[in-house]
């Protein structure tokens, strides 16, 4: 029998995850659930995922142009990290040491430092420069296995500076092996122009910003566009009614929602989540149980940042385990950022997330894969070996997924394939 053709066939895979889900996030109890297979290959033509299945099978079906022998090694779907600040200019590090000294994320705020001190530094920045200072962190995140990433704006905090910031994000997604999701976060911090007026600041984004953002959207079809409007809804940042003046607009105007909340104060934002239809609502430290319970009926992805509570010496961190036994579907980010979490490695967020939240690696491997693709709107297309998908798979040099949080500080990646091409292996000259 003639065998079919194919441009890719990967053979020998010790233990292959499918993290296959059927027409949703994996949740609950499903979310533990692994579908593996051992002695596995899988086959790809024009960048598509053709088949997955037994390396004896697949090898007398498909007729490759080019194989790889995964030598008995972990394969996954490449990491999609759902939630991110990676596209700005200069850093903070002297903020790391005010808060071993003791300072707090708000006491640096309002002393003109955090976020804002990011935004001067972005503003001044061209689009040139913001693109030559995000490249190298990208590079990093395809090194620790991230094919799709979802950025923010949120460091212009103008209306000229946000789309600047969206013209750097075009031509890294052009220019980058790493799928890049834009998201327009306007609302990321009241600036300090606006500091004694936040409602006129509310104005500009709902009145200017949000149909500059969309007109931007509409004039790139062929960039990736911002599909997503976020909100800061914290002490310090936005109220909840702030928040629903800006996300209401923003669905007006055709933006699917996303809403950081209950970082360090519970507003309500988890409930106005699930009210609006959010895709996705962020950080979740401080949520009640009685929200949780809400978040986990709804169709909105939970998104835990382990990285962030890390990152600021804290010891209270997403509740994952309650999330997931209450049904619902909880990701993984890293919330990569200047100030709070600066770190582009979803392994360690997996490491952290299994220690800190008392999720399961089953667990915590579906929630940086499958159930982050549905956390930026991507599970049809990314975030499963499944045929018909897209080839974003990851060979690793660990035997199981238990590895994957069981070892930390280490990077198990040995191979990323995007888009059915090798576009980072370990070892390999640039």
């Amino acid at each position: 029998m003639e065998r079919e053709p194919a441009d890719l066939l990967i053979t020998h895979v010790g233990r292959l995850i499918t993290c296959a889900a059927a027409d949703g996030p994996k949740r609950g109890a499903a979310q533990h659930e692994i579908e593996a297979i051992h002695d596995a290959a899988i086959a790809v033509g024009s960048g598509r995922i053709l088949a997955v299945g037994l390396t004896e099978a697949l090898d007398g079906r498909f007729a490759p142009a080019r194989r790889i022998d995964a030598a008995g090694g972990l394969v996954t779907p490449g990491f999609v990290d759902p939630h991110t600040h990676a596209c700005y200019a200069g850093d903070r590090a002297d903020e790391f040491e005010l808060r071993i000294a003791g300072a707090t994320y708000q006491q640096i705020m309002a002393a003109g430092g955090g976020i804002m001190r990011t935004v001067r530094a972005t503003r001044a920045a061209s689009v040139e420069q913001l693109v030559a200072e995000t490249r190298p962190r990208l590079d990093r995140m395809l090194a620790h296995g991230t094919t799709t990433v979802e950025i923010k704006t949120g460091y212009g905090l103008t209306t000229e500076d946000e789309l600047k910031m969206l013209d750097a994000l075009a031509r890294l997604d052009a220019g980058h092996p790493i799928s890049i999701v834009p998201t327009f976060l306007g609302a990321h911090a009241i600036p300090a122009e606006y500091r004694d007026n936040p409602d006129a600041y509310v104005d500009m984004v709902v009145d200017e910003m949000l149909p500059a953002v969309a007109r931007w959207r509409d004039a790139h079809p062929g960039a990736p566009v911002p599909r997503f409007c976020d909100v800061f809804c914290e002490t310090g940042a936005f109220s909840l009614e702030q928040s629903r003046r800006i996300l209401e607009r923003a669905r007006e105007l055709g933006f699917e929602l996303k809403i950081h909340v209950d970082e360090f104060d519970p507003l309500g934002g988890t409930p106005l989540a699930v009210e609006l239809g959010a895709v996705s609502a962020d950080h979740l430290v401080a949520t009640p149980s009685e929200h949780v319970a809400l978040l986990a009926r709804s169709a909105t992805v939970a998104i835990a940042l382990p990285g962030t509570p890390f990152g600021l010496g804290h010891y209270h961190f997403t509740p994952g385990r309650a999330i997931i036994d209450a049904g619902g579907a909880l990701a993984l980010a890293t919330d990569c950022n200047p100030g709070t979490s600066v770190c582009e490695s979803i392994p360690l967020m997996i490491a952290l997330a299994c220690r800190a939240m008392r999720i399961t690696p089953a667990e915590a491997l579906h929630a940086a894969t499958i159930n982050a693709a549905y956390g930026i709107g991507m599970g049809h297309e990314i975030g499963s070996l499944q045929p018909g998908k897209r080839a974003d798979l990851l060979i690793h040099d660990v035997p199981s997924e238990t590895h994957l949080a069981y070892r930390f500080g280490s990077n198990p990646v040995k191979m990323v394939i995007k888009d059915g091409r090798v576009v980072w292996e370990r070892g390999a000259l640039p």
